[in-house]
């Protein structure tokens, strides 16, 4: 998603066509890692909880479920699966996106899982622990009328809608807009939106004619979407890793670490994958 992994009141929103048409998937029952387990500290071992911070608006990785409390999604179950590793229960809180790594910086909460890319700039005020790989997808109006694609060139002077905070508005979009401009072409007009709900809807009402964001995202909301819009097919932008984010030197580091690496290796997380139809390429594996 989005750049930035994610207390308060829970949040809520309508639900769209995205969360109306899917039914929850249930999280796998996790044995607790002993060797995760022992490396929790005590001040959260006496807790009991992680408190665990996304924006559910991002299926297939979070968003609210039709009692429009509940939030589901493949980050919702791993998340559950990373906590029962680590012999703890997990709270799932809703924010924006933007405000996560700030609210993780002041101590809001214990962890961000929101599908975060791993980059250099977020690295400098949080620590991630890689779990998934992926790239920037673009979303069009069906059939592709516009013929538009990841080739900058194809992209200038059009409309293209992304979310706040993302590493798709923060550094894909003013990337492709600087070679626009560099090329004597019209600069893309952005369009940034709160939620990713809101991007998927100014696609899908023609207010913009293309969104870019997280390209399993893209996919999986471009199918829910009554064939408003789809995922362009070809190469990805920046490949890169996703992770989950935590306060940086956070001494919740190691007991994360060995909890995800637990569940790569025993197929807890291939089996959440699988729910969510998450394509096989995006997942990693032992010791990668």
């Amino acid at each position: 998603m989005p750049i930035l992994l994610m207390l308060g009141v829970t949040g809520c929103s309508s639900p769209t066509t995205a969360d109306a048409a899917q039914t929850p998937g249930s999280t796998p029952v996790v044995k607790v890692n002993d060797k995760a387990a022992a490396l929790v500290p005590a001040a959260v071992k006496s807790k009991g909880t992680l408190v665990f911070a996304m924006d559910a608006s991002y299926a297939p990785f979070e968003f609210f479920d039709t009692d429009n409390t509940t939030i589901t999604g493949f980050d919702a179950n791993f998340s559950d699966a990373v906590a029962a590793a680590m012999g703890l229960k997990s709270q799932k809180v809703n924010t924006n996106f933007a405000a996560i790594l700030p609210g993780l910086q002041a101590g809001k909460y214990d962890i961000g899982n929101s599908n975060f890319t791993i980059t250099p700039e977020r690295e400098q005020t949080v620590d991630f622990v890689p779990f998934m790989k992926s790239g920037s997808g673009l979303g069009v109006k069906k059939g592709n009328p516009e013929h538009l694609s990841m080739d900058f060139a194809s992209l200038c002077g059009h409309h293209v809608a992304a979310q706040t905070g993302t590493v798709q508005a923060l550094t894909d979009l003013p990337e492709l807009t600087a070679k626009c401009v560099s090329a004597g072409k019209p600069a893309i007009d952005v369009q940034l939106f709160a939620t990713q709900n809101d991007a998927n809807l100014a696609l899908s009402s023609g207010r913009v004619d293309a969104l870019m964001a997280d390209s399993v995202g893209v996919a999986y909301q471009g199918e829910q979407s009554n064939g408003a819009f789809e995922l362009v097919s070809g190469p990805l932008y920046k490949p890169s890793k996703l992770g989950i984010a935590l306060p940086k030197g956070s001494p919740l580091i190691p007991a994360v670490t060995e909890a995800v690496n637990g569940l790569i290796k025993d197929g807890t997380y291939a089996t959440i994958a699988k729910t969510w139809k998450l394509p096989v390429e995006t997942l990693m594996t032992p010791g990668s």
